[in-house]
């Protein structure tokens, strides 16, 4: 399974030690950047990449980051074909949720708002849930077309 990763300024640090910790679970990894701390960076630069890969590659999955997320889940779900969950901490049921009913293709972390060996966690079982189809399926049709 293929996972590509992209941050802006605030998430560059937790997206080199997820990147780390996926890449020592052997997923190959395609990194969009930012490959280094720079505060002027504009998100959609690095994610907007990002989310165009994972719209095109069936067996791909994206996880970005950004201070809250939020603008950086704006920014893939303008690809058609992306479904951007955003995650900053709370629950885990929400991430199992954004996979198991939403068919999330992409992870956001509000890097701001979340500790990197929870984020480690929340990465994990995202990538290990499966969509659950059935009725789910044909309202993910309708936000594909």
């Amino acid at each position: 399974m293929k996972i590509v990763l992209a941050s802006d300024h605030a998430g560059y640090e937790l997206k080199e030690t997820i990147k780390a910790h996926l890449t020592n679970q052997g997923y190959e990894i395609e990194d969009f950047g930012a490959y280094e701390y720079d505060a002027d960076d504009d998100y959609p630069d690095f994610i907007l990449p990002a989310a165009r890969v994972v719209a095109s590659s069936p067996n791909c999955f994206g996880v970005i980051f950004g201070g809250s997320g939020q603008g950086e889940a704006m920014a893939a779900n303008r690809v058609k074909g992306v479904r951007a969950a955003v995650f900053y901490d709370g629950p885990e049921k929400i991430v199992e949720l954004s996979r198991l009913h939403n068919n999330a293709n992409v992870l956001s972390f509000g890097a701001r708002f979340i500790a990197p060996d929870k984020a480690k966690r929340i990465v994990d079982l995202w990538l290990k849930i499966p969509f659950e189809g059935g009725r789910h399926e044909r309202r993910i049709k309708k936000l594909d077309r």
